[in-house]
């Protein structure tokens, strides 16, 4: 049996890649890159990077969610810190010509997190920023002021779509679309969060009426709030049930 011979393989990589979700004034925004190196230098992109030899997969996303966006990363089992975003991994991406470099996987995982500030630039990007899902997954590309329109950079569109698609599931059988508001919020935060997501427009009344009678949703604070202008609204906080029965079925578009 002839030794082991790590010459005798090709070059491959692990990257870690993040789709990183939340909702800014009304709408499904993700953070998007713009590349200030090679490959694809000038595009968009979704934030990530290497996974460095000393570290797992969940520690790359968490210190790429901290670089990119200042966030910590739960996983939904322990509450959720003021800086803290839900993180979890989304699939894997192996297309052999997807790096255009060496032979590289990507690992890709979804974070979602309330209204977040602008994003400061970091490590290989030129700039960043918050842009409506729905115009980086337009099929011409993502354009910005001036730039010339061009797709996401990598296979990143498609990362991107599969994120989206994660993030509008999961809101119907999970208690995730809290995910996106603060600790304390009231119902109609929260059905904008579901109008954002889902793209679509919900009746107030019924949707008050599925998510205040879903066992475990949603726990009354005893507070109230004017911030949304009007009467006082009752502030909500999540409950503790992670699966709603009955689901909140996306309406047929």
């Amino acid at each position: 049996m002839s030794p082991y011979d790590p010459s005798a393989f090709p070059p491959f990589a692990v990257t870690v890649d993040l789709v990183v979700l939340t909702v800014r004034r009304h709408a499904l925004c993700a953070l998007a890159v713009r590349r200030g190196e090679q490959p694809f230098q000038g595009r968009w992109a979704l934030p990530g990077g290497f996974v460095r030899d000393d570290e797992d997969l969940t520690a790359a996303a968490a210190r790429e969610l901290v670089e990119e966006t200042g966030l910590c990363a739960h996983d939904g089992t322990s509450p959720a810190q003021d800086n803290g975003a839900h993180l979890e991994q989304l699939g894997t991406y192996g297309d052999p010509k997807r790096d255009p470099r060496m032979r590289v996987v990507s690992v890709a995982h979804l974070a979602l997190a309330p209204d977040l500030p602008a994003p400061r630039a970091g490590g290989d990007a030129h700039s960043a920023r918050w842009a409506p899902v729905e115009a980086l997954l337009n099929q011409g590309g993502y354009e910005r002021e001036d730039e010339l329109v061009a797709p996401l950079a990598f296979d990143h569109a498609q990362i991107l779509a599969d994120g989206v698609e994660r993030a509008r599931s999961k809101i119907e059988y999970s208690s995730l679309a809290t995910a996106f508001c603060p600790p304390e919020f009231t119902v109609g935060e929260l059905r904008r969060v579901y109008e954002a997501v889902w793209g679509v427009a919900l009746d107030p009344r019924n949707f008050h009426r599925k998510v205040t009678g879903t066992p475990g949703f949603l726990v009354p604070t005893g507070g109230t709030t004017t911030r949304q202008g009007g009467r006082p609204a009752q502030l909500f906080r999540a409950g503790g049930a992670t699966l709603l029965n009955p689901p909140m079925l996306r309406p047929e578009v």
